[in-house]
């Protein structure tokens, strides 16, 4: 069996984009990607806008499979991406780091929410096809 390179997804809270980037990756790219979430500080949950929009979209209840974690949670990654939060991120060892610059749709609306869903939709895509490719260091 083939060994899946570990993503984590870092944002501030652990409340929206990456959780949507971890849900997004399980449901998209699980055959290459073991994706894990955290943020810098916890919120107490996933932001209910997030969950009901991933729902509507992509059938996908993240209250189901995720909860917000703290960094410290992370296990070893291969694969750092942080989400665009503004803030300092502590150092978590990686073997490849990305900034996906993501603004955060909270308290924004539907429309923003569901752009933010879009765009990371779409990167993870993007990351999936260059970690098949070689282009994103594998293990």
């Amino acid at each position: 069996m083939k060994q899946k390179i570990k993503v984590g997804f870092v944002c501030t809270h652990n409340s929206c984009r990456s959780q949507i980037a971890e849900a997004l990756t399980r449901k998209l790219a699980s055959s290459e990607i073991e994706p894990y979430s955290a943020g810098t500080h916890v919120a107490p949950r996933i932001n209910p806008d997030a969950v009901r929009r991933m729902k509507a979209l992509h059938g996908v209840d993240m209250t189901l499979t995720q909860s917000p974690k703290t960094t410290d949670d992370l296990p070893e990654i291969d694969v750092l991406v942080t989400m665009g939060c503004g803030v300092v991120c502590p150092w978590i060892p990686n073997r490849h780091l990305e900034d996906w610059g993501l603004e955060d749709p909270s308290g924004k609306g539907d429309a923003a929410m569901d752009e933010t869903i879009r765009l990371i939709e779409a990167k993870v895509a993007d990351l999936a096809k260059r970690i098949r490719s070689g282009i994103v260091p594998k293990q």
